[in-house]
């Protein structure tokens, strides 16, 4: 009897809540800690990028306008249901690969609560980020966070679920829409993340998860005229340079974290929310 040779899996795009197939048809050979041996990712095009930001221009503003408690129990889902799969992410996490020599464990639990973080600030940031400013005359005036828009996340090489969680986490916090570009270097926990935000109730279009080749995507992240700020961490010099050089010409935020410390409180304070708002004042006549 001949020895059987198993099937691949192939993990798909998450756009807009659906899961797509490059339409390049390209895919990457990565190992696969879930299944044990190696698997296929789709190698995103710049058409699939255009669509993602498509889907999250479309989705952004009914997520804004959702509420901020709403966004914290969807926020909170979203950890619970990673809590629910947290075997399957550590097989995902090759040991020792993580940037902060995290165990895939401590990683897995980390990304947890970090989301739960940040599904905490959903509703207090405002209070934190915004002032009541003094002025002279018969009139109240307030600065108030509003969000940005969307949002393109370049997640970090390793570590690759909690780089990717920390990045987006504050980016959806403060009611914007993503576009992710999962790691290169292990893009499996992305791509399982993508299945993760479906079972989270995540309105389709509001998390978009692109796995590929970042050589040929950052310069479309960085021009792209849709994609109002850029959140990113783990880039090299030159990929650096790319992003805020193409972002000069469409005047984007460009956000690049240079933190090795991913375990950190710092990661989960409001300070990492602020770059992905922006701040309306308002004047309002006094009744005295």
């Amino acid at each position: 009897m001949t020895e059987r040779l198993g099937v691949l899996k192939t993990y798909k795009l998450f756009i807009a809540g659906k899961f797509p197939r490059t339409e390049s048809g390209r895919s990457m050979k990565v190992a696969d800690g879930v299944g044990g041996g190696e698997a296929h990712v789709c190698r995103a095009s710049r058409k699939d990028l255009r669509a993602a930001v498509e889907a999250a221009h479309a989705a952004q503003p009914g997520w804004a306008s959702a509420g901020s408690f709403l966004r914290s129990q969807i926020l909170y889902r979203v950890a619970e249901m990673l809590e629910a799969r947290s075997g399957e992410f550590e097989r995902s996490l090759p040991p020792g690969a993580s940037a902060s020599s995290l165990s895939p464990a401590e990683e897995v639990a980390l990304s947890i609560d970090r989301l739960v973080a940040f599904a905490g600030w959903c509703d207090k940031y405002q209070q934190v980020l915004g002032t009541h400013n003094p002025v002279a005359g018969p009139y109240y005036n307030f600065t108030v966070p509003e969000a940005t828009g969307v949002v393109g996340v370049i997640a970090p090489p390793e570590p690759a679920l909690l780089g990717l969680v920390s990045l987006l986490a504050p980016v959806l916090c403060s009611g914007n829409a993503a576009v992710v570009l999962a790691s290169r270097t292990n893009p499996v926990p992305g791509a399982i993340f993508g299945e993760v935000c479906t079972s989270g109730d995540v309105p389709p279009g509001v998390v978009n998860i692109l796995t590929g080749d970042p050589v040929e995507l950052f310069e479309h992240f960085a021009t792209h005229r849709e994609i109002n700020a850029l959140h990113a961490a783990g880039l090299t010099d030159e990929q650096s340079t790319t992003l805020r050089s193409g972002a000069a010409e469409n005047l984007k935020r460009v956000c690049i974290r240079e933190t090795r410390e991913w375990s950190g409180d710092v990661c989960e304070s409001p300070e990492w929310i602020e770059p992905f708002v922006e701040f309306k004042t308002i004047w309002h006549p006094s009744s005295a």
